[in-house]
């Protein structure tokens, strides 16, 4: 069957809404004036971005490092505790699954909330550390479910022949069980640092000085009226999201 001409238009009207905003962004970064009205051609945004806003750019290094770090915390405890539940059936394990699933339904306001809670009466100090910290707790859940949903398709048998042929507990976990589930590894961490960079709202609650996030940069940057270098960061971000999904798309089912 050949999708029809109503099905076509909803999905032409569809892909408008989502791709038009992100068309107009880069549009507007070009544009000499500070108003939506378009007064000519112009780099000067881009080449104050690259000059003058050194607060952007030391943001976006923060952001950098907490969506690496947490990122790879929490797809290694994902993934470890994926593999745990997978093989190892407990009296508890309707349990965990249903505190995994709670991050997904309960407000990013009240997650912020509770984690500041958590960090005052712990008496830490607000930083790059607490927030990385809230980061790995919601993005835990998702790569749980990312490497859990992979080993539903891992064959038994080759674990089997691992320990019929002698091989340890870890062994079998580091040769056999980790090289089958690499594609599943690779997406959850992808996942997890796309939460991570873009998250704004739990961070808003956790960060202190010193440790602005590119979100929170950019919001304290629009607050008095949208600033063309936001136009000209968004254009940036836009750009590099398309061609680190090019690259994925092209190389990496070579690698799997």
């Amino acid at each position: 069957m050949t999708p029809g001409r109503f099905i076509k238009t909803v999905t032409a009207l569809t892909m408008v809404f989502f791709y038009l905003p992100l068309v107009i962004v880069i549009i507007m970064s070009f544009n000499a004036a500070k108003s939506p009205a378009w007064a000519g051609f112009t780099l000067r945004w881009y080449v104050e971005l690259f000059t003058r806003e050194y607060s952007v750019w030391n943001s976006f290094k923060n952001s950098l490092i907490v969506a690496i770090v947490s990122s790879v915390i929490a797809t290694f405890i994902g993934t470890v505790t994926a593999v745990e539940l997978y093989w190892k059936k407990t009296r508890v394990e309707n349990t965990i699954w249903f505190l995994t699933y709670l991050p997904f339904v309960v407000p990013d306001v009240i997650i912020g909330i509770s984690l500041l809670l958590l960090f005052s009466m712990l008496r830490m100090q607000l930083g790059l550390f607490t927030i990385i910290l809230a980061h790995i707790t919601f993005s835990i859940p998702y790569t749980m479910m990312i490497v859990y949903s992979r080993l539903q398709d891992f064959d038994k048998n080759i674990i089997e022949a691992a320990y019929d042929l002698g091989s340890t507990d870890f062994q079998v976990f580091y040769r056999v069980i980790i090289p089958n589930l690499v594609p599943g590894i690779v997406a959850a961490f992808l996942l997890a640092f796309t939460l991570s960079i873009d998250d704004f709202v739990i961070t808003f609650f956790v960060a202190g000085p010193g440790s602005t996030t590119l979100p929170i940069q950019i919001y304290s940057m629009i607050r008095f009226g949208i600033s063309p270098t936001v136009n000209a960061i968004s254009t940036f971000m836009i750009v590099g999201t398309i061609f680190l999904g090019f690259i994925l798309r092209k190389f990496v089912k070579y690698i799997f």
